[in-house]
């Protein structure tokens, strides 16, 4: 009888799903915020994923056994693909999926070798397309998608081209993905800032400290970016210099604001 019973409490709990949330790029800047805000959610987990274990395992030293490490390389489609499975195994809803990793190269298009072009669209498209795709089936009514795209998407940017058209892709895409989830209940959010204070920025040209105009710390992006999720807004624009970047990128000739890109450019090379 008692094994009756045992085998009766191990079904039931079987069928309890953990509300998980899914953090790439966790490790710092941005994806990190992420994981500090997410703790004060009703979550059950934090799954926070990246190829490398050593900076992974600091979260969860930081942050306790809420943290699940997955280690993979988003990069690499079987890598990619695998978390299905383990999203199977541990029987989840998805209440957030956090679209963080991206790598940026501030250079002429030119100077890009093949597989920086590669690793680039692989991390910044290809890879939070098909995780989404991954995870859809695992979200209800109220999860939310946020995809980290920046107001380089606004409008072509030379010097960091590759970096403002993937971006620009993940808008795009994100606003339309939006749209189709819309019956669901789920809601698909570009996150837009521009400059953020985090270890991605170039802090010296030619030993001359680099000012960057309207600058962010990545906890404010986070807590407004939370703030428009939860409002079902789809694009989070974190500052009132972005919102004139949006602004200016709408109204104003394309060619102008690339003029005044270049000029800022050579500014900072002549400091």
């Amino acid at each position: 009888m008692k094994q009756r019973k045992d085998r009766k409490f191990e079904l039931k709990n079987q069928c309890i799903h953990q509300k998980i949330a899914i953090v790439t790029g966790a490790s710092g800047g941005i994806g990190k915020e992420f994981v500090c805000e997410l703790m004060k959610e009703d979550i059950d987990k934090i799954w926070v994923v990246g190829r490398n274990a050593e900076r992974l395992s600091l979260l969860q030293k930081q942050y306790g056994d809420k943290i699940v490490c997955v280690c993979k390389d988003l990069t690499d489609s079987q890598d990619l693909l695998s978390i299905e499975a383990l999203l199977v195994e541990q029987n989840v809803i998805i209440s957030y999926l956090i679209n963080n990793a991206g790598i940026a190269q501030m250079k002429p298009s030119k100077d890009l070798q093949p597989q920086e072009i590669e690793k680039t669209i692989l991390l910044n498209c290809y890879a939070p397309v098909v995780l989404t795709n991954i995870c859809l089936p695992f979200m209800k009514k109220g999860s939310i998608v946020m995809n980290i795209s920046s107001a380089s998407a606004f409008q072509p940017v030379p010097y960091i081209n590759l970096y403002a058209a993937t971006k620009s892709f993940e808008k795009s895409y994100s606003l339309a993905l939006n749209e189709e989830l819309k019956n669901l209940g789920i809601n698909v959010i570009a996150v837009c800032p521009s400059w953020v204070d985090t270890d991605m920025l170039i802090r010296e040209i030619h030993g001359k400290k680099v000012k960057f105009p309207g600058i962010v710390t990545p906890k404010q992006v986070v807590i407004k970016a939370m703030e428009d999720a939860k409002m079902g807004k789809e694009l989070s624009i974190c500052s009132i210099y972005v919102k004139c970047q949006y602004f200016y990128a709408k109204f104003m000739p394309r060619q102008w604001i690339m003029k005044i890109w270049m000029r800022s450019l050579r500014k900072l090379d002549h400091n």
